[in-house]
């Protein structure tokens, strides 16, 4: 079979597994930790991903089957043998090198000697060189100043002056969310009749500040993370939590923002529980059940890319039932030929979150206009 033959027909079944999901290139694209030219190159046949995993990601996306995803790794390998077939340099001839230098027959057999290159004699120019290096040393080191040569440069830590590169990428977060845009709880240091009404969920970072307000059992926290050029991509390496303080929960009283509520999409997130020794930031995998069928939407693996055009979102889910914990995150990346670790922080301070087991639970009536007991705790105003 022609190489380009078998690059073909791979590139057909990715556009047919594309085709099937009816999802956007970027969509895609952000699932499978690929840009959406890069997802276009493997769908037109300019590009053969050096490994299937990335191919097999999107057939598991897309709804593929065990036979179908065999069918696709054959496919693949195929198209990778013609890749690397292609990829493989002619032979270059390397030119014979004469032994000994061409004779120049208008000199003398003495002035023809005086001419060879001498083997182990330096040139004018490098005993020059070689001199001028010596009297910079000397030089600096009558006057105490230490010398650096070109090819071994302070590092940027230590040199007078300089300042730290900017990163790579911008991030922001959330730290106001409500599950569903609707069901959240805070705990709050205050009587009932004290406590303003349930705000809109775009109001809560007002509302909570305004009664110094703490997550209740559950903080969800969303990172947005966008790089700064759209063609050199970042490389997100992972997520860690850091807590940095343990108490006991606050003997506070609960309010709950709803009755309960739901939506159609349970939305990808890093599951973290904070009353582990050691917590972990858990990929979770989302649910869309907005269609007729539900359609898995695929925890985000690391390492994962991002550019200017193709930012990603990720949430975590930080919960707890017995302590009063204070955490941060840190984000790790790699861009150019650098690595560093970014804090993720409540604006600059830890984020809070506390249990709520036992404490007295209110939910507003807007009927009466006033917080009630909730039914569910069991507990009495």
């Amino acid at each position: 079979m022609p190489k380009d033959a078998a690059v073909e027909e791979f590139a057909g079944l990715v556009r047919a597994l594309k085709a099937r999901d009816g999802r956007s290139y970027e969509a895609l694209g952000r699932r499978l930790s690929v840009s959406a030219s890069t997802l276009h190159r493997y769908c037109s046949g300019a590009t053969v991903p050096q490994e299937f995993a990335v191919v097999d990601r999107l057939a598991l996306l897309c709804g593929a089957d065990e036979e179908e995803r065999r069918a696709l790794e054959a496919a693949w390998t195929e198209a990778d043998r013609a890749r690397r077939r292609a990829a493989s340099p002619a032979p270059t001839p390397v030119p014979a090198v004469s032994a000994a230098p061409e004779s120049n027959p208008e000199l003398s057999a003495p002035e023809a000697d005086r001419a060879r290159p001498r083997r182990g004699a330096p040139a004018p120019l490098l005993v020059a060189a070689a001199v001028g290096l010596v009297v910079l040393a000397l030089a600096a080191a009558l006057l105490g100043h230490p010398t650096r040569t070109a090819s071994a440069p302070a590092p940027a830590s230590t040199a007078p002056g300089r300042t730290a590169a900017p990163l790579p990428f911008t991030w922001s977060i959330g730290s106001q969310l409500w599950e569903g845009g609707c069901g959240h709880t805070y705990l709050v240091d205050r009587a009932p009749r004290t406590v303003a009404p349930p705000p809109v969920a775009a109001d809560s970072g007002a509302w909570a500040g305004t009664h110094g307000a703490v997550h209740g059992g559950e903080a969800l926290v969303r990172i947005t993370v966008q790089g700064r050029s759209p063609s050199d991509a970042v490389v997100l390496h992972g997520l860690h939590v850091r807590v940095v303080d343990r108490a006991a929960p606050l003997p506070w009283n609960a309010y709950r923002m709803d009755n309960g509520c739901g939506g159609a999409v349970t939305p990808r997130h890093f599951a973290v529980d904070l009353d582990r020794p050691r917590p972990l930031a858990r990929p979770v995998d989302g649910l869309d059940a907005s269609g007729a069928k539900v359609r898995k939407i695929p925890a985000v693996s690391f390492p994962y890319k991002v550019t200017s055009s193709d930012p990603e979102e990720l949430l975590v889910s930080a919960r707890t039932a017995g302590c009063d914990c204070r955490w941060y995150l840190e984000l790790e990346w790699s861009a150019g030929g650098r690595t560093g670790t970014v804090r993720i922080t409540d604006g600059g301070k830890p984020f809070r979150t506390s249990g709520t087991r036992g404490r007295p639970a209110y939910v507003h009536d807007s009927a009466e206009g006033r917080w009630i007991t909730d039914s569910d705790s069991g507990q009495t105003e």
